[in-house]
C-alpha cells in the first residue's frame, strides 16, 4: 500500500501563484541611486615624485652627527654674511668691503680686544671688539664679518665657473669620443702637470698685466681679488672635466641612451636630459668638498700679496697682516691678530668638508652598509 500524502494540492498551487505574483511585480532587485565617485586623493609624492627620496636622505643626514655639526657651521656663517650690514655697519659713502682704520691710535702695536664692547649686541666696531691689526690699525671685527661675504662670493664664483666649464668639456669628450676626446684630455693633462697654486699664481700675474679682458666684444675690467678668482677658475675646472668624462664614457652605453636615440632624441637632449642627471652626482659631491678648499686658495694668494688690495675685507689678508706680530710677540702676546681670522677660515672650511663627507657617505652605494 502507498503512503498517504499530507500535501494539499490547492494550497500548494495558491502559494506558488502568490509567490509568482510577487516575483512578477519585482523581476529585479531595487538599486539605490549611486553617488558620483570622488576623485582619488593626491598625496605629496604624486605631485613631487622625489619627495620620499628627499625625506629618506634628510633622515639619514640627520643621524650623522658630524654632518649636523657641519650644517650648523654653514648656517652660522650664512647668517653672518646676510647680517653683515647690521653686525658691522659700513661707513656711508665708502666701499663696505674696505676695512676701516682707526687713525686716533698712536701706538704702532696691535690693540687687544675690547671686551666691554660686547656688552651690547651687535657690538660697536668703533670700539674694536676683536682688536686691531697693528701698524695699519684695521679693525679685526669688521674685517672678519665682511670677510665672510667675501669667502662666500669667491667660493661660489670659482666653483660655479669650474663646474660649468668642467661639465661642458667633460660631457663633450666622453660622449663624442675619438679625436675630440683625445684633444680635450691632452689639454686637461697639460693643466694637471702644474700644481693649482703655481698655475694660479702664474695666471694671476699674467692677467694683472692686462688693463681689461675682451669677451664677446665686451671689455671687462678685472681687478683686485677677482683676478685671483678668474685665475683659479681657469685651472680648477680640469678635475670636474675628468670626473664627468669618466662617468659619461660608461653611462653612454646604457640601455636608456639607446632607447632615447631610437626615439629620435638629439645628442644634446641625450646629454642634458639623460646622461648628465645620471652622472653629475660625484661631481656635486666633489664640488661640496671643493667649496671650502677655494677659500683656502684665495686666502693663500692674499697672504702672498696677490689679488686683494691692502685693507680689503679678506681673511687671508688679515692673516698676512699678522705674520710680523707672531714673531715680535713670541706668538702669544698678539695672539688675537692671527687667531681671529684663522679661526674663521678653519671653521668655514670644516663646515663644508663635514657636509661634503656626509653627502658622499649617504649617496655612495658602496658605503651604505658601513
Amino acid at each position: 500500500m502507498g503512503k498517504r500524502s499530507d500535501i494539499n494540492p490547492a494550497k500548494t498551487a495558491g502559494d506558488l501563484q502568490g509567490a509568482s505574483g510577487v516575483i512578477g511585480q519585482h523581476p529585479h532587485p531595487v538599486r539605490e541611486p549611486e553617488s558620483p565617485e570622488a576623485p582619488p586623493q593626491q598625496v605629496l609624492w604624486d605631485i613631487w615624485p622625489w619627495w620620499p627620496v628627499f625625506l629618506k636622505t634628510v633622515c639619514r643626514f640627520g643621524t650623522n652627527r658630524l654632518a649636523v655639526i657641519g650644517l650648523a657651521l654653514i648656517v652660522f656663517f650664512t647668517l653672518i654674511a646676510l647680517a653683515a650690514p647690521w653686525l658691522a655697519p659700513p661707513i656711508p659713502g665708502r666701499d663696505p668691503y674696505s676695512i676701516p682704520q682707526d687713525f686716533h691710535i698712536r701706538s704702532p702695536f696691535p690693540q687687544p680686544p675690547n671686551w666691554a664692547a660686547w656688552r651690547t649686541f651687535p657690538p660697536n666696531w668703533h670700539l674694536h671688539p676683536l682688536g686691531t691689526t697693528g701698524a695699519s690699525q684695521y679693525d679685526l671685527y669688521y674685517g672678519v664679518v665682511w670677510g665672510t661675504r667675501t669667502a662666500f662670493k669667491v667660493a661660489l664664483i670659482i666653483v660655479g665657473l669650474s663646474l660649468l666649464i668642467g661639465l661642458s668639456v667633460g660631457s663633450l669628450a666622453g660622449f663624442v669620443g675619438g679625436i675630440v676626446d683625445e684633444l680635450l684630455m691632452r689639454v686637461v693633462d697639460v693643466f694637471l702637470v702644474f700644481p693649482i697654486l703655481v698655475a694660479g699664481i702664474v695666471l694671476t700675474v699674467v692677467l694683472s698685466s692686462f688693463p681689461y679682458i675682451s669677451v664677446l666684444g665686451l671689455h671687462l675690467t678685472v681687478q683686485g681679488i677677482w683676478v685671483v678668482v678668474l685665475a683659479i677658475s681657469l685651472v680648477n675646472w680640469v678635475t670636474y672635466a675628468r670626473l664627468v668624462r669618466g662617468d659619461m664614457l660608461s653611462a653612454k652605453e646604457r640601455g636608456y641612451v639607446y632607447a632615447a636615440r631610437a626615439l629620435g632624441a638629439s645628442d644634446l637632449r641625450i646629454i642634458c636630459r639623460h646622461l648628465l642627471p645620471n652622472t653629475i652626482y660625484p661631481v656635486l659631491v666633489f664640488a661640496s668638498l671643493d667649496f671650502g678648499s677655494q677659500v683656502i686658495y684665495v686666502a693663500a694668494f692674499s697672504f702672498l700679496g696677490l689679488g686683494a688690495p691692502l685693507g680689503y675685507a679678506d681673511w687671508g689678508q688679515l692673516v698676512s697682516n699678522a705674520q710680523n706680530w707672531i714673531i715680535q710677540g713670541n706668538g702669544l702676546q698678539y695672539w688675537y691678530v692671527l687667531i681671529m681670522p684663522a679661526a674663521f677660515i678653519s671653521l668655514f672650511v670644516l663646515g663644508f668638508n663635514l657636509v661634503g663627507d656626509a653627502v658622499r657617505d649617504i649617496f655612495d652605494p658602496h658605503l651604505h652598509g658601513r
